[in-house]
């Protein structure tokens, strides 16, 4: 198992694997725990497309779990102002790999309502697992 760091707004791990092995592993474990990966932005390639600036690689993968967004903006549509969770995989200036999620509970714990904060910390939970598994 894999260690954890709780962060502000998010959850840390780092990855012994190299940086496309990781995002592999990653998508692999979100998809244990339900998530597919709806949005891939890869941060390196856009900003040296954009405005030449050349960054160590960087990924962001926006995660979704059907049956948790389903109940979440059933409770409350504007919910869908906070989705997908963002999963970021990205390479440190030592060479390592480090991924970092979005808390939903930190993310959502702006909206008051006791429907939306379950399946936020569902959500978390299982965000925690994937983590764990990488």
């Amino acid at each position: 198992m894999t260690a954890i760091e709780q962060l502000t707004f998010g959850l840390r791990t780092e990855s012994t694997a190299g940086y496309a092995e990781t995002i592999e592993r990653v998508k692999a474990a979100l998809k244990e725990q339900g998530f597919g990966v709806l949005t891939e932005i890869d941060v390196k390639a856009t900003l040296k497309a954009k405005i030449g600036e050349d960054v160590a690689p960087y990924i962001i993968l926006g995660a979704c779990n059907p049956p948790l967004a389903h109940r979440a903006i059933a409770a409350n549509p504007e919910v869908g102002m906070l989705l997908p969770c963002n999963v970021v995989v990205r390479e440190t200036p030592g060479g390592g790999v480090v991924v970092e999620a979005m808390d939903p509970v930190a993310a959502m714990g702006i909206v008051q309502d006791e429907a939306v904060k379950a399946v936020a910390q569902e959500a978390r939970d299982r965000i925690a697992k994937a983590l764990e598994a990488l």
